[in-house]
């Protein structure tokens, strides 16, 4: 089979298409041909050696898979989608049974492969951590990736305000998905309009992949809560900075108990790797979400389908913050 290996810590030109022997099944395990895979700023990290939890270099990225089942023979040619722990980015891939669910019916294998890792990433934040309900507010940074076009449909669905940021460009395919308040973060200070935009009060909910844990603190309304999920302004560019990531980590705050409590705020971590074993959890959280294709209420959102061969050319697409939704890989 064929994988896509970071060979090299390096810019987009060190992902390689290696060949590697088929993967062999364990007991409570499948095996799925993949036909498209997920990609991630996780993966962009891992590929500049500042992703903590990504195997050692020289590996295979990759968290999330669309495809068939080939073995075992029972189940062969079931249509489904999985969360993978590393090695996704592969003809083949072998995942744990339980992490496996049904391709909805009505989507193609690139829609599928958009939904495991973002959506579950979206849904764990506002509905288990933040408790999003109808009537609160949503500030959801990155509002046009893959995260953030997930946690718009979600807030659409419970009734929840919100408000954007992304570059211009994209603020009307935004409205169109349901936002209720566009910020061109390029242009505008984020905490000021957040505030304007509430008249004062700030938001209920956070979502912040970018490391500006400081000011969105400092949107948020009495009794809100910050979802911090990735630091991506650590590495704004295709390659490792690291004047501007030491100067990107400089700016994240110290969130003191002390100062936490007066403000009756709460301060939220989230990696879904260290969750891989709480399978409960997430497949819990998983049916949910399929429930939500099912019903029409979700969108999968595919910005680019991009061969296994041209793999640095969907790491320079995230990057350079050019899509609109998922960027999957397709062997």
């Amino acid at each position: 089979m064929r994988q896509v290996w970071i060979t090299k810590k390096g810019g987009p030109e060190v992902l390689q298409v290696r060949e590697a022997p088929d993967p062999q099944p364990k007991p409570g395990e499948v095996r799925i041909r993949v036909r498209a895979a997920g990609v991630n700023f996780a993966d962009l990290m891992a590929r500049v050696g500042l992703y903590r939890d990504a195997p050692p270099i020289p590996c295979v990225m990759g968290y999330e898979v669309s495809g068939e089942i080939d073995l075992p023979v029972s189940r062969a040619g079931e249509r489904v989608i999985a969360a993978t722990k590393f090695g996704g980015q592969s003809e083949m891939v072998c995942v744990p049974e339980a992490m496996v669910a049904p391709l909805p019916k009505g989507l193609g294998f690139a829609e599928g492969a958009s939904i495991p890792i973002v959506w579950l990433t979206a849904w764990h934040m506002l509905v288990e951590l933040g408790n999003v309900r109808r009537g609160q507010t949503v500030l959801i940074h990155a509002a046009a990736g893959g995260v953030g076009t997930a946690a718009l449909q979600i807030c659409k669905k419970f009734g929840a305000r919100t408000i954007g940021t992304a570059s211009a460009g994209k603020h009307e395919r935004l409205r169109q998905l349901g936002l209720d308040h566009a910020i061109d973060y390029r242009t505008q200070d984020f905490v000021e309009e957040t505030l304007k935009a509430t008249g004062g009060r700030g938001v209920d909910i956070a979502l912040d992949p970018l490391g500006e844990f400081s000011r969105s603190f400092k949107s948020l309304a009495k009794v809100g809560r910050l979802m911090m999920y990735g630091a991506s302004n650590v590495m704004p560019g295709e390659r490792f900075n690291p004047f501007q990531a030491v100067k990107a980590v400089a700016r994240m705050p110290f969130f003191h108990p002390l100062k936490l409590l007066p403000d009756n705020k709460g301060v939220f971590g989230i990696n879904m790797g260290q969750l891989w074993n709480e399978t409960a959890l997430l497949s819990g959280e998983l049916r949910e979400i399929l429930k939500g294709f099912e019903a029409g209420e979700f969108k999968a959102i595919v910005d680019a389908e991009v061969p296994f061969a041209e793999a640095g050319r969907a790491h320079e697409r995230i990057s350079s913050r050019s899509n609109f939704g998922k960027v999957v890989l397709v062997p």
